[in-house]
């Protein structure tokens, strides 16, 4: 089995951030857990360094500027020590317990996808109208790419660490879901999609990506496709 180190960048998570890590931390599986806070103005930082005293997979970093998601992830570059990463929002829309089913069909290239919208996972899909976005983009990106792929936006991406870390990513907010399969797949097709389970979460809740980071999404398809 491959070593895996898990990334979780997190902006004011503070209400689900102790059970989402505690959930990683059960995994035997993982190696490593960077967690980067994103300048949060709550208690996310100090919660996630006190979860730090009990395990030492888990590596702090703090981002005292919100800049993103994307920005989050390329900053943990230098610290990774594993074969391959994978990314874990800290909210609890997604399951821990579904990484290691993923891990199984890592082959030492490959991009491993947790799909939300193949298999009989169970799933809580709240708004309909994101559901309809998340399968419609997803066609999009496979047309343009010429593969086909369910599930663009899943935040359960497990990549070789080799790929993550050389490979210069330029969007500091969402899109850089876009922009790494994109560019995974400039030089490999090698990729499979694994059937994942699913929990939405409201606005109320603090849910954060926008309309407008969906519109991002279409745009960056044909971005990172024809240019680099």
């Amino acid at each position: 089995m491959v070593s895996l180190t898990v990334l979780v960048p997190a902006y004011n998570e503070e209400k689900t951030l102790e059970q989402s890590l505690n959930r990683l931390m059960e995994l035997k599986i993982i190696s490593q857990i960077i967690f980067v806070d994103d300048g949060s103005s709550d208690n996310t930082l100090k919660i996630a360094n006190e979860l730090a005293k009990k395990d030492p997979r888990l590596l702090i970093l703090n981002q005292k500027t919100n800049y993103g998601k994307g920005k989050a992830l390329i900053i943990t570059k230098k610290h990774i020590t594993s074969e391959y990463v994978v990314i874990h929002d800290a909210d609890l829309e997604y399951s821990p317990i579904d990484l290691e089913e993923m891990l199984k069909y890592v082959n030492g290239s490959n991009l491993v996808l947790g799909s939300r919208f193949i298999g009989l996972k169970s799933r809580d899909n709240l708004y309909k109208r994101t559901y309809i976005a998340n399968k419609s983009m997803s066609k999009f990106f496979s047309i343009v790419n010429k593969i086909n792929v369910s599930d663009v936006a899943t935040c359960y991406k497990m990549m070789p660490a080799d790929f993550f870390i050389k490979t210069e990513f330029k969007e500091n907010r969402f899109s850089i879901e876009i922009e790494l399969i994109s560019k995974f797949l400039k030089s490999s097709n090698d990729l499979i999609e694994v059937p994942i389970s699913y929990s939405g979460r409201s606005y109320e809740e603090g849910k954060k990506i926008k309309t407008k980071d969906g519109f991002l999404y279409l745009f960056n398809i044909l971005k990172y496709k024809f240019f680099n």
